[in-house]
């Protein structure tokens, strides 16, 4: 391998990388209620527009659980993968070696999950959640990690 393409590979590592560090700034799901009221929830918290606040996601899961609908548990799941296609992106991109369907199927999943969410919202009366994760997932997955994964089969 030349040292152009060493470079351009670790130019493309290091932009996949970015691309999936990039999905912390999406709200996953936004939640709308009657009144205008939202409630937009990332990877690592929720945010309430009235009152204002924020509630990690440590917090929601250790201090907040009491009581709360099983569909819930899908956006700890989800950030789990999130986070094992952060670790594979970061890992390929330092070390050089990554398997794309590994990183690429995890923001699936992880998309998956956050579908179930929104639809275990969207059942309540008066509220309306919107998957914007799942669509950012799975796009990051299909742009990034696809022609990857396809690359590597030829």
């Amino acid at each position: 391998m030349s040292r152009r393409s060493d470079r351009s590979d670790t130019a493309s590592d290091r932009t996949a990388v970015l691309a999936v560090l990039s999905l912390l700034a999406v709200p996953w799901s936004v939640q709308t209620f009657p009144g205008g009221d939202e409630t937009l929830l990332f990877a690592w918290g929720l945010l309430n527009t009235a009152p204002v606040g924020v509630t990690t996601l440590f917090e929601f899961l250790f201090v907040y659980t009491r009581g709360l609908p099983d569909f819930i548990v899908s956006w700890p799941v989800s950030v789990a993968c999130y986070a094992g296609a952060v670790a594979s992106a970061v890992v390929g991109w330092r070390r050089g070696r990554e398997d794309p369907r590994v990183t690429g199927g995890l923001l699936v999943l992880a998309g998956v999950a956050q579908l179930s969410l929104a639809s275990g919202f969207s059942a309540q009366p008066g509220r309306t959640a919107w998957p914007l994760g799942t669509l950012a997932l799975w796009t990051v997955a299909w742009v990034v990690y696809w022609p990857r994964v396809r690359r590597r089969r030829e």
